[in-house]
This record gives C-alpha cells, structure tokens and sequence, in this order.
C-alpha cells in the first residue's frame, strides 16, 4: 500500500514559498515596467525554420529519368538507382512531373487517377521505396498536384457525361448553349481552339482552360474541394513533402466567369494550406502562378497565410531580357517590385522548366529582343508569347554566358531550382511538338540512347545530334571532369548553402557604378554576402560602397577586397561574376 505523507509540515512551508515567489514575480514585473518599458512582446522568428527557404529544388520526369527494366521509359526504380548522383550534386528536393494514371495526351498533365502510379513507371511499392530511399539520403520529394481538371478519360468525368442527376456532373462545368466567349481565355493559342467544348454524350458544352480533353474541375462545389483535401492527404501519407500546385490562378476562378477577367477566390489557398499543415506540419505548397507584383499578396497572404511559395515568374522574364539583351534597368526593377513578401513565405527563382519561355509579362519590343537573341526562328517560339528551349541552346553553348545564368540564378532571393539535365548543358530537340522538346531523356553516357535505356529505342529519342549529343554530353564523362559544368555546378551548389543570407535574409540592389554589372547585398542576423554578375561579354569595372565593411573575403578566386576611399574596386571579366563574404571568411 502507498504510504500518504503528512502534510501538516510541507503545506505551510509551500504556501509561504508561493506567497514569496509571487512577491519576487510582482518586483521583477514592476522593475521591468518602470525601468524597461516595453509596448509589446518579443517577435517570433520565423525564417530560420523552414526547410524551404534554403533548399535546391531539382525538377525531373520519372519517364525521362532513367529506365531499369529496359522497355525503353524511365520508371522509379530507375531513378532510385540515381539517387546518389543527386546526393552528390547537392540537391534538397526532387520535384517530380505527373506520374499518376494517364492516357499521356499531355505528357501526363490529363490526370486519369490521382490515387495511383502509372503502371508504367512502376508500382505503389516502387514509388515508397523511391521516397524512403530519398529521405535516408536527406533529400525530399515534392509531387506535382494538377488538381484544377481532369483527363475526359478519368472515371469521373465519364460518370459526369452520362447524366445531369449524376453524382459527378456537378464537378464539372457545364453550359447548354455554346458561350459567346468561347474563344477567350485559352491557355495554349494556336494549339487550343476554344476554352468550351461539345461533349457528345451528355449534349452539353463543357469547359476547359487548357485543352479539349482536360475538362475543368468546379471548385464552387464542396465535394470537389473535399475529394482534393483527400487526394493531399493521401500522397502525404506516401511520403510526399510538398506540392507544386499547377495552374493557380485557373484553380480558384469562381465558374463560369466573364472572359479573361474572371472573380479568383484566394481564401482557397489558405483553406488548403491549412488542410495540408493539418496533415504534415512542414508541408510545402508552392504555386504556379504568373502574376503581377501586385497581386502577390493575394496567393501569398498579407500575413503569410497563403499558398509559401511561388515562382517568380515575373523577376524570370526580366531576367532573359537582361540575358539578351544587357539591359539591366528592368531587371533590376522587377527585383524590387517582388522584395516585400511575408516571412514565411519565400519565392522560387529558376531559368528554365518543363514549359516554355513565359515572355508574356514583356513589352512587345522587349520581346522581340528575347525572341532574335534566344529564339530567331518561329519553330523555336511558342504560343506567340515564349521560348521552347533549354538555357544552353539559347545561350550558344556559352559557357561564360551559361556560368553567369546559373551564378545569378543560385545568388537570387530565394529557393533555386533546377531543371534535370542543365547541370550539364543539355540541349532541346525542335523535332519534337510543343514542349516535349525539353524534354528528352537524360544522358548517362556515351553508350547506345544516352546509357537511358537498354532497350532498342526510347520512347523518347534521345539527343543524338550537334553540340548537345549525348556522346559529347553526358554525367558520365563530366564527372570525370574537374573543369566540367556538372563539376562546377555542384561547387556552386555548395558554395550557395554556405551563404544562407540569400534565402534568409535581407537584400539591396546595389550602385556598382557600371550599367552591366548587378550587384546584391543580403544581410542576415549580423552576416552579410555580396555579389556582382557582369551581363556584358566586354570586362567592367566597378566601384561602389559597401557599408560597414572594413574588407570583402572572395569565395572563388581569393582575391579578397580592401576599400579605397571608403569604395571598392573589382574588375569583372566578360560575363564575369564575383561572389564576397563581408568582414567574415567563416561566420560565426
């Protein structure tokens, strides 16, 4: 039996320890008052504790990837095999393209099951053993959520066609006469006819932003927004990390909206934020949306409610008219513009991705620039508004020029991320439709279809042709290569997470005194990096101030700077860069 012990000694003991404790509580809050005044409590901080912030971001395509079982596609045992290279490189997440279910119409963007793998690429149990395999190495994967329509193949909308009383008509928008504006709206112009479309079973119009066979799912109705809530919950039990959220904007349009300006409701980027944190505290959902700086905060939330990341699709566009054409002004202006963003939020910057060149943001002078630099002829350009090439065909196979890019994209403010392949100046096939182009299989090796494949062909043809055959380029012979791209890029990489500053912290545009030359400042709890990019092919000299710096640590080339009359001077070669550390080689 327990033994209850007598009280009558300890309680008076412990009442008078309480009264004094109290005492003790009310002189230190009344000191605090009356000496240190304070009108509010101590800010939390946010920016050191998101593993987003900071990361490198690599985009890939399972089916383009690496095939293991030799039927000529890429699977998730294949890209299993290759974790290690992407250890190596240094990268942080893997973004995967779709690889749910799909008749392929849009290289899996025409989603038939969201609740599968395509058997193609592999089982549910090859996709757990990727991820797990993917985390023992430290590396995350993100999964792209194309939630915002559906294949007409997709159970779904063959349930919806069949009739009005249908359980699944409504999570489809429908319209019995052909809208007058049709036509208006359509994602991919002159490849797409009509944003409305006849479906012969049901007799009815349906609609669709992107293609005719990508019908739109309606968010207005709740089942729709539940049945999504399941889907997110059902990859993040798999393992996922984060979402690439495709097509934003096209998401939360309140149906049937008036033509090119249709009513958005954000309050469903937080609701679904907070559904997803509901599931996995640290989940990440980053948007695709091509917007103007002001519309920032509405995805973002004033308050960093919203959706916690986006590309910045605008500072991109800008970014390739200073690449083209040396013009830095609008660059530079387009960088301000998108500074002032929540704490928690964070912007991911790239040069290229699975799609096009977006241009649209440009003036049409300014894209004319982009198009006779980067894209001279029409087989190069797509949907009268982009570029369907990767960064190394477009920059002339320039090391210099595709050095600088990727200098400037690593020391942007944000999250980098890279498209597979670039890492070693990959080329494009114009042969192919649309984007597809950018989209072939990765190089390996010198050995028959690019070491991809054992299989007589592709299903994909590889690069077998000009600069960029995978005989001449390929990781194989790279990682042989101390003076490779790929073995540049990934000193890069590391010197870019030894300077957290760029995703953390603070930063200025500064005066460097040369038209040509970009130079960013970031500040980060005491810290501070600086760093100049060069956009002309001729050697510039600068000269600008660096407050409270007494001496500039070089982090390539150790040619560390001293002020001259309170400036400093650094020359720059042609398409030159410099990265600098302020005061502190190793910070504390």
């Amino acid at each position: 039996m327990t033994k209850i012990p007598n009280l009558s000694f300890t309680m008076p003991v412990i009442m008078l320890c309480t009264r004094s404790f109290m005492l003790l509580i009310t002189f230190l809050t009344g000191f605090s008052m009356s000496g240190l005044a304070q009108d509010k409590l101590a800010s939390v901080d946010l920016k050191n504790h998101f593993w987003y912030k900071n990361a490198v971001i690599y985009n890939l395509e399972v089916s383009a990837f690496k095939d293991s079982d030799g039927d000529g596609r890429g699977d998730f045992t294949g890209l299993t095999q290759k974790l290690d290279y992407l250890s190596a490189l240094g990268v942080d997440a893997i973004w995967l393209a779709p690889f749910q279910p799909s008749p392929g119409q849009d290289d899996g963007y025409d989603v038939a099951d969201f609740y599968a793998v395509d058997k193609r690429l592999g089982t549910g149990g090859d996709f757990a053993e990727f991820v797990n395999q993917a985390q023992i190495r430290g590396i995350r994967v993100i999964m792209d959520l194309v939630i915002n329509h559906t294949s007409t193949q997709h159970q779904w909308f063959q349930e919806a066609r069949k009739s009005k009383t249908s359980k699944y008509h409504d999570w489809y928008i429908w319209s019995d006469k052909l809208p007058k504006d049709y036509k208006v709206g359509m994602v991919f112009p002159g490849y797409q006819e009509a944003v409305w479309s006849m479906d012969s079973v049901s007799g009815q119009y349906y609609y669709h932003r992107f293609y005719q066979f990508q019908p739109d799912l309606n968010y207005a109705n709740p089942e729709v927004v539940r049945e999504a809530q399941k889907i997110i919950g059902f990859w993040l039990n798999q393992g996922i990390s984060g979402f690439r959220l495709d097509a934003v904007p096209f998401i939360i349009e309140i149906p049937k909206g008036p033509g090119n300006n249709p009513k958005l409701d954000y309050k469903f980027l937080t609701d679904i934020r907070q559904f997803a944190q509901s599931r996995k505290a640290d989940v990440v959902i980053l948007g695709e949306a091509n917007v103007v700086p002001e519309e920032n905060l509405n995805y973002f939330g004033k308050g960093g409610e919203g959706i916690q990341m986006m590309f910045n699709f605008y500072v991109n566009q800008f970014l390739f008219y200073a690449l083209a054409s040396g013009k830095l002004e609008p660059f530079k202006k387009a960088l301000v513009e998108t500074q002032i963003i929540p704490d928690a939020s964070q912007w991911a910057h790239f040069l290229r991705n699975h799609d096009e060149v977006d241009l649209g943001r440009l003036t049409e002078k300014q894209r004319n620039e982009v198009f006779e630099k980067f894209g001279p002829d029409k087989n190069m350009q797509l949907y009268d508004r982009g570029i369907r090439r990767r960064l190394s065909t477009m920059l002339g196979n320039d090391r210099k020029h595709i050095e600088l890019a990727y200098s400037l994209l690593f020391s942007l403010p944000g999250t980098a991320v890279i498209r597979y392949g670039d890492e070693l100046g990959m080329g494009d096939d114009l042969r192919l439709q649309e984007r597809i182009s950018v989209r072939t299989p990765m190089q390996w090796t010198s050995d028959k279809n690019a070491g991809f494949t054992t299989a007589d062909t592709a299903f994909r043809p590889v690069i077998d042709f000009g600069e960029h055959d995978y005989k001449k380029i390929n990781v194989a012979a790279q990682t042989r290569d101390s003076s490779s791209l790929l073995s540049w890029t990934t000193t890069l990489i590391r010197m870019r997470k030894a300077c957290p500053e760029i995703g953390l912290g603070d930063y200025t545009v500064l005066d460097t005194g040369s038209p040509d030359v970009l130079g960013l400042r970031y500040e980060h709890n005491g810290k501070s990096v600086v760093i100049l990019h060069n956009f002309s092919d001729q050697p510039q000299q600068t000269n600008f101030s660096v407050k409270g710096a007494d001496i500039l640590y070089d982090l390539i080339n150790n040619d560390d700077k001293k002020p001259v009359a309170g400036k400093y001077n650094v020359s720059l070669k042609g398409y030159g860069y410099q990265w600098f550390r302020v005061n502190q080689l190793i910070p504390n």
